[in-house]
């Protein structure tokens, strides 16, 4: 195969890894962190009334899918009151109907909410609004306000902005304040700019929110207007005439329709209060992505039972240490008894910690050793002997947690948790090398065993990293790209630059001498 066909194979992996995470990380609001909280905004809105005789409905306007926010959770309080939700376009609401009430009413919503980038911008076909039906003087100075607004503007949105400056000068001209006398409230003034852009032919609405921050306890419900320049739908803020969308906004409706709606009953209000929490950013991550993306968690590693999901915790970090193996013994030359061994015993040291995990590995594997030589003079078959010196491995690992038990040493306890058949055949292959290769190469490679397991298992057990490849477990594609990268390496290792540096010195003094003795000949002759 080709270097070119494996370099095009490492770089789609990298870039499906990289692509995956970046998804995650940014759209999906999975955290980078193992310790991370994010802002949660409780939002609640309370209805106050006082019923009428006989049947009462009671209707109130609330989110759908509010930009840049994601809604968690939603509840519902009205004792005794039957509950109907209906969606009109791109808004929503809820009305209550109760046969009989007595005494004064209060009903809540309340919705959980946190930021979210994956939410559909507000749409909605432009249609030019009615038209305010004026009487004499207010249509003469509705008509001179427009034609002094269209005087110092360009296009519609400057045009929108104008009349808004206009309408909010401390000073306003006289066409203003003829046109405010009855309407100094925010809703009145609101919707008398709507009307007065629809007598311009301008599609205009109005939206109502209100800013979610630092700030908590009652807030009051805000319109902001929005335009249509044949494009897009524009937001201008009703008091400062900026136009964009609020970063920290808060759509709660888009309707034309009252906020509240109570039969019969004018005096029913309804007051907004907000409180701010921080939570945990991945469980609140988790609790997003099953409402917005139902499907991407039944088909995740978050949908497994938890004794599952633990379980991936694990086995998901062992390429991690098979990684680490492949650069210390590819690149750096370790050597080690087997390919995954040291893998093995890291799993192990995960639950001892290395440094006591190297201990009892010292221990148990040079007492193995002891009993293993003596096995030989008993010259027994392959089988029986492996049978003999794990035996002699269990009752070693006993030995050694009971003793610290008395002596109080809970981490002895873990000793249980060794791979009893990799420690029994790591005492086999070293015993074979001892005989073969001689003492010295079968102290290197148990060395090298204990080196690689112990870096391993750092890794292994590093809270951040443990974090980023369960939750991001694509990290194991930009690992496979490496070590298709790392698997036609065939240069010199580490320890090998050390082992032959005399051989080096020695060509390189020889082609000096080489060099001197070309750049002496031409001037003998």
């Amino acid at each position: 195969m080709k270097k070119t066909h494996l370099y095009l194979l490492a770089l789609l992996l990298s870039v499906v890894g990289v692509a995956a995470i970046g998804y995650k990380w940014k759209v999906l609001k999975f955290p980078l962190a193992p310790v991370a909280e994010v802002d949660v905004w409780t939002v609640q809105a309370r209805v106050e009334y006082n019923p009428r005789r006989g049947p009462n409905t009671v209707t109130l306007q609330i989110p759908k899918r509010p930009p840049g926010f994601a809604v968690l959770d939603e509840r519902f309080i009205a004792n005794n009151y039957s509950r109907l939700e209906e969606e009109r376009g791109s808004s929503r609401e809820v009305q209550w109907a109760i046969r009989r009430a007595r005494g004064t009413q209060a009903l809540y919503y309340r919705a959980t909410v946190v930021r979210a980038s994956e939410n559909p911008a507000l749409g909605g076909r432009p249609k030019v609004g009615q038209p305010a039906i004026l009487e004499e003087p207010y249509f003469t100075a509705s008509a001179s306000l427009l034609e002094d607004v269209r005087q110092g503007s360009a296009d519609i949105l400057t045009f929108a902005q104008e009349l808004v400056r206009r309408m909010n000068a401390e000073q306003p001209a006289e066409q203003v304040a003829l046109l405010l006398e009855n309407r100094q409230d925010p809703e009145a003034k609101a919707e008398l700019i709507a009307q007065l852009l629809s007598s311009r032919e301008i599609p205009a609405r109005i939206i109502h929110g209100f800013l979610l921050g630092e700030s908590e306890g009652a807030m009051e419900i805000r319109p902001w207007l929005q335009v249509h320049n044949g494009t897009d739908w524009l937001t201008i803020d009703l008091r400062t005439a900026v136009d964009g969308w609020p970063e920290n906004l808060f759509l709660w409706t888009t309707s034309s329709s009252p906020l509240l709606t109570v039969e019969d009953n004018p005096r029913a209000k309804v007051e907004f209060t907000v409180s701010r929490n921080l939570a945990d950013a991945m469980a609140i991550a988790e609790r997003r992505l099953e409402v917005q993306h139902e499907h991407l968690v039944k088909y995740s590693l978050l949908s497994l039972p938890l004794q599952t999901q633990q379980v991936y915790r694990v086995l998901l970090l062992v390429p991690i240490g098979a990684f680490i193996m492949l650069i210390l013994r590819n690149l750096i030359g370790v050597k080690t008894y087997g390919t995954f061994m040291p893998v093995l015993v890291a799993l192990a040291f995960r639950d001892t910690g290395v440094v006591a995990g190297v201990l009892l590995f010292i221990s148990v594997v040079g007492s193995g050793l002891l009993v293993r030589f003596y096995l030989e003079r008993l010259r027994l078959l392959l089988v029986p002997r492996l049978t003999a010196v794990l035996i002699v491995v269990v009752l070693l690992m006993a030995l050694v947690s009971v003793i610290s038990n008395q002596l109080d040493i809970e981490v002895g306890l873990s000793i249980a948790l060794f791979p009893m058949v990799i420690m029994a055949m790591t005492i086999e292959r070293m015993s074979i090398a001892w005989e073969e290769r001689g003492a010295s190469q079968a102290l290197k490679e148990g060395v090298g065993t204990m080196l690689v397991a112990a870096l391993a298992a750092t890794a292994m057990t590093y809270d951040p990293l443990v974090h980023v490849v369960f939750v991001f477990p694509e990290v194991l594609l930009l690992i496979l790209a490496l070590t298709l990268m790392l698997g036609r390496y065939s240069g010199y290792r580490l320890t090998e630059l050390f082992r032959f540096r005399a051989l080096a010195r020695e060509f390189g003094a020889t082609e000096k001498r080489a060099d001197d003795k070309s750049n002496a000949e031409p001037q003998d002759k």
